[in-house]
């Protein structure tokens, strides 16, 4: 495998960080897991972990995460 010069990995970080990737929303298997995992909660949660998602630019589960952490940590004192 060829290793990258400095100015290549930059270009290709820079190139990465700034592209959303794409994503068709149309196929029924993606975001299927999240999906279901938002069905069983009530709509209230629901809307708050999505909202703190779009906010943030995280995944419903990187939120989920987060609150746990928090939980933790705040018990662990």
């Amino acid at each position: 495998m060829a290793e990258m010069t400095e100015e290549e990995a930059d270009a290709l970080d820079e190139e990465l960080s700034n592209t959303l990737p794409k994503v068709d929303f149309n196929r029924p298997d993606v975001f299927l897991r999240q999906r279901e995992l938002l069905d069983i909660l009530s709509p209230t949660t629901a809307d708050y972990i999505m909202t703190r998602a779009l906010a943030t630019k995280k995944t419903p589960a990187q939120i989920i995460g987060e609150l746990v952490n928090e939980k933790i940590a705040l018990n662990s004192i």
